[in-house]
């Protein structure tokens, strides 16, 4: 069986295969809550053979959506209503996970389809962005976002904390710290939008200490039996790659030395003037070269769209998972349409009982 379709074991949890379907924000939600849109979009994701199946950046804060429509989890009225969503992805056999997250200065949006750009001030829709330093991201997100006090830090650990253990109350048994994509965490780390000049900012010891300290306050709460995991930006592309990327590892040792069970390897999008080298899986040799030199489990999405390249990534340990994105909002059944690529017999295994018999007894055309 190749490798793609083999089991895989983290801590207590067996996901069925190393298909994985990353967060996608679906910026659907009304004041944080979950509604049928997230229970039939996630359930029916589950149903379609993937082994993990992790639910869109969810705000641990009101101020920490990238927009008013984002999912959240800072209260219990939201816990509530994310219940059903995890019940509905371990229903259809899949293990359930949730991304917690905080947007940083690229909060107060609009969604994509309506501009993609920081909603005007004075729009009652919108709020100030906070972030480590008053520095805007510029391009489409201009807003200088206010500079975060010390209680400022203090608080949003404490609202990560607070989303971990409503998270684990909702029957979520995979969570992931968002520590990317210019957001949060990311920008406390990259000196591009760091500009602090306390303890929280300066050399690495400084620029990570949010996100160690995050780390430790989650890991505290969240069972060790449960996966902790982090999607965290390894690699800026702005011309200082190695110098980078040998930081991001170091701090990646860290999160292992601190209790992380996966890294979810991403690029960090902290400024938009990047050379990113878009292809299928580029960040492969980036993953595979954290696996090795940090000594972790690793996954990561960009361009694993195609069966055979997803299946070679596994095969030649480049990565543990793969993340399959927007192949799956093409086709939720990604997982057999895979299986019968790469010439697995009677695939229809992957699928609900209500699927697999008809497709099995009548191949479908490809």
């Amino acid at each position: 069986m190749p490798g793609l379709f083999s089991p895989f074991t983290l801590k207590g949890v067996t996901l069925r295969n190393r298909i994985a379907v990353p967060p996608m924000c679906q910026y659907s939600a009304t004041d944080g809550l979950a509604n049928d849109w997230h229970l039939s979009h996630y359930a029916g994701l589950a149903r379609g053979g993937a082994g993990l199946v992790i639910v869109e950046a969810t705000g641990v804060s009101p101020e920490g959506r990238i927009t008013p429509a984002c999912l959240g989890l800072w209260n219990d009225a939201q816990m509530t209503a994310l219940a059903p969503l995890a019940a509905a992805i371990k229903a259809g056999g899949a293990v359930p996970g949730i991304q917690i997250a905080h947007a940083g200065r690229k909060a107060s949006a609009n969604r994509p389809w309506e501009g993609d750009d920081h909603i005007a001030e004075g729009d009652p829709r919108g709020w100030q962005p906070i972030a480590p330093s008053a520095v805007a991201y510029g391009h489409g997100l201009p807003r200088v976002p206010r500079e975060m006090t010390a209680d400022d830090i203090a608080r949003v650990t404490a609202d990560y904390v607070a989303a971990a253990k409503r998270a684990l109350a909702a029957g979520f048994e995979w969570l992931e710290l968002h520590f990317a994509h210019g957001y949060l965490a990311q920008s406390f780390f990259s000196p591009h939008s760091n500009r602090r000049g306390d303890g929280y900012g300066g050399d690495y010891t400084g620029r990570s200490r949010f996100l160690r300290e995050t780390l430790a306050a989650v890991r505290a709460v969240w069972p060790e039996h449960l996966p902790l995991t982090a999607r965290f930006g390894v690699i800026e592309y702005d011309g200082n790659d190695e110098a980078t990327l040998a930081e991001s590892i170091r701090l990646v040792r860290d999160f292992r030395d601190g209790g992380l069970d996966l890294l979810n390897v991403s690029v960090n999008f902290t400024i938009a003037e990047t050379r990113i080298p878009w292809g299928p899986a580029f960040l492969a040799p980036i993953a595979q070269r954290v696996r090795r030199e940090a000594g972790i489990a690793v996954a990561s999405s960009w361009g694993i769209d195609s069966p055979s390249v997803a299946n070679r990534v596994i095969e030649r340990e480049q990565m543990d998972l793969v993340m399959v994105g927007r192949a799956h909002l093409a086709n939720p059944h990604w997982p057999y349409h895979a299986a019968l690529t790469l010439g697995i017999e009677r695939p229809s295994w992957v699928l609900p009982a209500p699927y697999a018999h008809w497709l099995a007894k009548y191949r479908v055309a490809e």
